[in-house]
């Protein structure tokens, strides 16, 4: 007989999914404009020019979409709200129409017993606040305070799960760093200010909520992914070492409590980050940022593996999978899903966090409906197959993980990817908004049914 591998019974299965890759409605109901409309808007800053304008419509099917959730026994659903639909111009005047909004989905969860987990941001600024500075200036942490403030009175009786903010590294370095995404700046010296201001609001946010909604768990959502030198060589455990600062290390370390990394402040110096050393650190930032939270949210979708090309390298050592579907997504990410089993058990025992949740895991595959309308992904329910075990195996070397997302809930808006890029476990059309549960889905049910496989 085959192993089983069995979860907890209280574990949560959810899925995921973020404001601007779904909802549409990008100027309804008076929502501001965000820095995610603004930058989808100018011309040749996504793949196909494409745009959330519209996206998967959820705004107004959402309805549907929750009855996709229950058809599949999701346990809980992580999505995020949009910052400008609740204060459309960042701060000041509230917008009703976008509190009932999301208090309606809110209670539409409740009714179809699955467990609404919130995320105050997933990247979409309110673009009046990217005007002033955005996360570069020390003010947009106030105005999150002022929306944390807002949104949490209005759903903490309900919601009891909180994130604060999603990827913080992602905003500061794709965002004010490299340009790719929203606000599509180029400034190693603004990304660094960001990180810090995105660590702060985290910190500021986390009272606030625990005042708004007291019994709810709060905690932040960070990416993580498995650097390995590709030689022992020093250059290639040297930059395996710096790609793991800048992504992880530089926001974990803050968050726990440990200031930010030596090695890490030394080498945003020698880049010219830091012309006037920490100056944007004031006192008593740090301790804001370590206010003790509940869990920690943790993204995972591969390894990298890091070889620098230097005469000293052994050149035998080398990706070891091919490129084939089974060992890489159409991302050009490797499914690597031992890498999700050291990174639990490495946040695990390096930070204790009281809880972890994996808030995002999936696979890119653009598989569609064959003539019978059946979506036969098999590659993508074997990658979660195998990360469901990976993630099993470190639960049983003491990792206290309580709940997995599944990236995504739905095929949606991939960011600078456009619509070229679906980790959907339900087809969309996009054209018609026709949803088609994937046959990964189908499995999916069958594992959250069992609670395991």
């Amino acid at each position: 007989m085959a192993n089983k591998t069995v979860f907890p019974k209280d574990f949560l299965w959810g899925a995921a999914t973020a404001s601007y890759q779904i909802e549409g409605a990008w100027d309804k109901h008076g929502k501001g404009e965000s820095t995610w409309d603004r930058f989808t808007h100018t011309p040749g800053k996504i793949k196909n020019n494409d745009n959330g304008d519209v996206a998967n419509d959820h705004y107004r099917l959402w309805k549907k979409d929750i009855g996709l959730m229950k058809k599949l026994g999701l346990k809980a659903y992580r999505f995020s709200i949009a910052w400008p639909r609740i204060l459309p111009t960042g701060s000041g005047k509230v917008n009703q129409k976008g509190i009932d909004f999301y208090s309606r989905l809110v209670d539409g969860l409740l009714d179809a017993n699955i467990t609404p987990f919130a995320t105050l941001f997933h990247w979409d600024l309110p673009q009046t606040l990217e005007d002033e500075g955005g996360w570069a200036v020390r003010s947009t942490t106030d105005a999150f305070v002022e929306y944390t403030d807002a949104i949490t009175r209005a759903l903490g009786d309900r919601v009891k799960h909180w994130a604060t903010l999603n990827e913080l590294s992602v905003v500061a370095w794709l965002g004010y760093e490299m340009g790719v995404h929203a606000p599509g700046l180029k400034d190693i010296k603004l990304s660094v200010r960001a990180a810090h201001h995105l660590l702060l609001a985290h910190g500021l946010a986390v009272p606030v909520i625990r005042r708004n909604s007291p019994d709810a768990e709060v905690g932040t959502v960070l990416n993580i992914g498995w650097k390995v030198p590709a030689s022992k060589s020093t250059m290639d455990m040297d930059s395996a070492r710096i790609d793991d600062g800048r992504w992880f290390r530089w926001f974990a370390d803050p968050v726990y409590g440990r200031g930010y990394p030596a090695d890490m402040v030394e080498h945003f110096s020698s880049l010219g980050a830091l012309p006037n050393g920490m100056d944007f650190v004031q006192e008593g930032d740090m301790k804001v940022i370590a206010a003790p939270t509940d869990f920690v949210g943790l993204n995972y979708y591969g390894r990298n593996l890091h070889r620098v090309d230097a005469p000293d390298n052994d050149p035998q050592i080398d990706f070891p999978f091919p490129k084939t579907p089974e060992h890489w997504t159409e991302m050009d990410w490797e499914n690597y899903p031992d890498g999700l089993t050291g990174s639990l058990a490495r946040v695990y025992f390096d930070y204790q966090p009281r809880k972890i949740y994996i808030t995002e895991n999936g696979a890119s595959y653009s598989t569609p409906p064959d003539e019978k309308g059946n979506v036969l992904d098999v590659h993508r329910t074997n990658y979660l197959k195998t990360h469901f075990a990976a993630a099993h195996r470190a639960m049983q070397a003491g990792v206290p993980l309580a709940g997995y997302f599944v990236w995504s809930l739905m095929d949606n808006f991939e960011w600078s990817f456009g619509y070229g890029q679906r980790f959907g476990i339900v087809w969309v059309n996009f054209e018609t908004q026709e949803r088609i549960l994937k046959d990964s889905a189908k499995w999916y049910k069958t594992v959250i049914k069992k609670n395991g496989f």
